[in-house]
């Protein structure tokens, strides 16, 4: 449905934090499911636990926002603004994410008001969650 050129002519995201590959599944209003996958080369897993490498458990929950981010523009939010974090909650790590995985990226929209959104979200590896959360977010000028 959209690939990483759709996706960086929403999101500000550029390598290395650009975190969503492509979408493909989108509700505007209701969900959206995005794909990254997860590769050997990603800078990170020089420094994340060298010789057992594991994805960092605040870019997964990055990943997630990203994708609650093309929801939100996607379902009424003005494109060119920003969406920026506001809260994390109910996060819970339950699988490792390693090379070679590819995340399946769940976000539902619970509730949005005005340029506030709340989301929960899951990451998926194969058909097991390895991380979920809910989070809230602000859309807004780029510059703040």
């Amino acid at each position: 449905m959209m690939n990483s050129k759709d996706i960086q002519s929403l999101l500000p995201h550029r390598y290395p934090f650009l975190m969503v590959d492509r979408v493909v599944e989108l509700e505007p209003g209701k969900k959206i499911v995005g794909i990254k996958n997860v590769s050997i080369n990603e800078e990170f897993f020089q420094g994340h636990f060298p010789g057992n490498p594991i994805m960092p458990g605040v870019l997964i929950i990055e990943a997630l926002a990203q994708v609650a981010g093309i929801l939100a523009i996607r379902s009424g939010a003005p494109e060119g603004k920003a969406v920026y974090f506001m809260s994390i909650e109910r996060t819970k790590f339950r699988k490792p994410v390693v090379p070679g995985d590819q995340l399946r990226l769940e976000v539902s929209i619970l509730q949005s008001r005005g340029n506030v959104w709340k989301f929960t979200g899951n990451a998926f590896v194969e058909d097991k969650v390895a991380a979920e959360a809910e989070f809230t977010a602000m859309v807004t000028d780029r510059e703040i």
